[in-house]
């Protein structure tokens, strides 16, 4: 048990669920790193853990919706309660959408989409027991607010997690549970280098090419990193958010839609 209020960060091992799970820590968070690589979240929470932070691993994965409910169940084991969710695992796929096949489309859509509803499924219930208000935080993407070429599935996905938001805040606001989005935009992380390689062959572009095209229209002038997202994030997971739900935030710099 913990006087401390709990979060969990699923994709938490790297990239912009690693920036998450350091920046809640520091907010005061006990943090729970979930991870479909055992040794990447063991080796994170043990980094919290080494800079006095309550932490502790699970691994699992996401699209598995008892890996969910055993994910939260652990939670409540050792702490008692969770607080804050954050279904951040998630991947991407680049290819015209007439080469799309039906194992893409279950891969995709069993991690960006069922994994966010599992997760939402399993912390609800265990919030609706709580005394207090609990946190749903989805990741969604500016892919969520328009259809790129090439990120035909990935941005069905995330238009996919925008409807589930709105739905999930109507439906568990009678609990006090939020349930919010964050929407990034160009975040230097590995899953954009593997983005940015499958772009250039479809392109014809040299490696890094893609990543700085796309990147030449933010207004700020500059992509974003891991901890911009995060610090969004740790206002969503606040109580400075109480009085919104349902929202899917750009966090992008600026991109231009035109």
């Amino acid at each position: 048990m913990t006087k401390q209020k709990v979060t969990v960060v699923t994709g938490s091992g790297q990239g912009i669920g690693r920036a998450i799970a350091f920046r809640l820590a520091s907010d005061g968070f006990t943090v729970v790193i979930n991870d479909l690589n055992k040794e990447l979240a063991e080796s994170t929470a043990q980094e919290l853990r080494d800079q006095g932070k309550e932490s502790f691993a699970v691994q699992g994965n996401v699209s598995n919706r008892d890996d969910q409910f055993s994910l939260v169940k652990q939670t409540v084991e050792k702490y008692g309660r969770v607080d804050v969710f954050v279904n951040n695992a998630g991947i991407a796929q680049v290819a015209p959408l007439l080469e799309v096949r039906e194992e893409d489309l279950e891969a995709i859509f069993k991690i960006n989409v069922f994994g966010v509803i599992y997760g939402i499924q399993a912390v609800a219930e265990q919030m609706k027991k709580q005394d207090g208000r609990g946190k749903i935080i989805n990741a969604c993407s500016i892919a969520g607010h328009k259809g790129y070429s090439l990120l035909g599935t990935y941005s069905a996905t995330k238009f996919a997690v925008r409807g589930v938001t709105q739905t999930a805040a109507q439906e568990l606001a009678q609990y006090n549970i939020n349930v919010n989005s964050y929407c990034p935009g160009i975040v230097g992380t590995k899953m954009w280098d593997l983005v940015d390689a499958k772009m250039a062959e479809y392109m014809g572009l040299e490696i890094g090419e893609a990543f700085k095209k796309f990147s030449e229209g933010i207004t700020l002038g500059r992509p974003s990193d891991p901890e911009d997202v995060a610090k969004f994030v740790s206002y969503l997971a606040s109580s400075d958010s109480d009085y919104m739900t349902g929202q899917s935030v750009l966090i992008d710099g600026g991109v231009d839609f035109s």
